[in-house]
């Protein structure tokens, strides 16, 4: 790669979108333009891609504007593809440049489904193509705290873990317009590979993958039909069939290790669509060891990947040896990475650190990593793993 990568943003519209909420604060900071610069758009046509181009107020006479993924994909100065489309998008806007060799990063899922991730990624392979994937809650600094917290023996080896999360949309029996997608399971984008996969990724890169004969799903639909309403006015428009379930329960075991008991440590996951109790947080994660136990719980939301400065995730630790004491345990954002507004950037920013950090770019090397970026292998691995665990499961 260059000195500076260069970027080309595939889904970065006129309108507000994740792309323009968590890629383009980072990519236009101070830290990030030591590493990156943008130099191309796709969008849906090249029309489009130049209105965002306005709209975002970047140099029209540096910043190629492409409607054609084919056309992206030939173009030799780009260095790394990103793409924040819709993941129904995700396969036929990167396959190009997966097969073109250039490297990509794309949010999670990786694709609308296993069979298209797992052609991506053998092509990937194929191509000697460099990838990262959008499952940057890992790269968390709280991610970092706990594998620190057990790499230290602060509560010896694990005998035990349990997740207790709620979320995925705002509300139990409301979605906006604009993610009716997330009842319709075939594009791919919803509770299960969604808000659960993100926590599911996290809980792994903690503990370790759970051994996949002892993986187990319990799925259900309890709102098949959900009221749709206009974001803008509150007013009901219509309801909508649900294709997706929206309680689960999932369990297995971590195999015995450095950080895991000789008998394994059982996980049990409950993850329930829409708000929590009052008062209680959307998401609780405890991990029981042989002298100790840790808490994770996040008030405000249960993605750590898009919680706010407002209610952030606290972790505590109750040493047995010292009793009832609780220990709150303290973590921060690398400085650079503090300096952006909202923590879907900073968790954003993580993986573009991550990726500058392995091309050995300048300003890439300023901080302790940690952990690596999720690579397309690891989305497979996921892909694969939540469609063991879904099974045959129909709404």
């Amino acid at each position: 790669m260059a000195p500076i990568i260069r970027v080309a943003l595939i889904g970065l519209s006129a309108k507000p979108s994740w792309a323009s909420r968590a890629h383009l604060p980072y990519l236009l900071s101070d830290e990030g333009r030591k590493k990156f610069t943008i130099v191309a758009l796709l969008n849906s046509s090249v029309e489009a891609a130049r209105a965002s181009i306005a709209a975002h107020s970047l140099p029209a006479d540096s910043t190629k504007a492409y409607g054609d993924p084919a056309a992206l994909a030939a173009d030799p100065d780009v260095d790394l593809v990103v793409c924040n489309t819709r993941v129904d998008s995700h396969y036929k806007t990167i396959r190009p440049s997966v097969a073109a060799g250039k490297a990509v990063y794309s949010e999670w899922p990786l694709a609308h489904n296993t069979e298209a991730a797992r052609e991506l990624v053998e092509l990937a392979r194929q191509t000697s193509a460099k990838f990262a994937i959008g499952l940057q809650a890992r790269l968390h600094p709280v991610a970092h705290t706990l594998r620190r917290l057990l790499d230290e023996g602060a509560i010896g080896k694990v005998l035990s873990s349990e997740v207790r999360a709620f979320g995925g949309t705002n509300d139990r029996d409301r979605i906006p317009t604009g993610l009716t997608y997330f009842l319709d399971r075939a594009v791919g984008g919803n509770l299960v590979t969604i808000g659960f996969a993100h926590i599911f990724d996290t809980v792994q890169s903690v503990l370790g993958e759970l051994s996949p004969a002892t993986a187990r799903g319990d799925f259900h639909l309890q709102r098949p039909n959900v009221t749709v309403f206009d974001p803008a006015t509150g007013a009901t428009v219509g309801t909508h069939p649900s294709q997706v379930p929206d309680l689960f329960y999932v369990s297995g075991k971590f195999a015995p290790g450095p950080l895991i008991a000789a008998q394994g440590a059982p996980l049990h996951f409950r993850l329930r669509r829409g708000q929590p109790f009052p008062g209680d947080p959307g998401l609780v994660w405890t991990i029981a060891g042989e002298a100790g136990e840790i808490r994770l719980s996040a008030p405000g939301a249960g993605a750590l990947q898009i919680g706010t400065d407002e209610d952030p995730p606290v972790i505590e630790l109750n040493r047995f040896a010292a009793g009832s004491a609780v220990e709150k345990v303290a973590w921060e954002w690398p400085k650079a990475l503090s300096a952006l507004d909202t923590v879907a950037s900073r968790g954003v920013g993580a993986v573009y650190d991550e990726i500058a950090f392995a091309e050995g770019v300048a300003g890439g090397e300023g901080r302790d990593h940690l952990y690596p970026h999720a690579t397309f292998d690891d989305a497979l691995r996921r892909h694969e793993q939540l469609d063991a665990l879904l099974g045959d499961w129909k709404a």
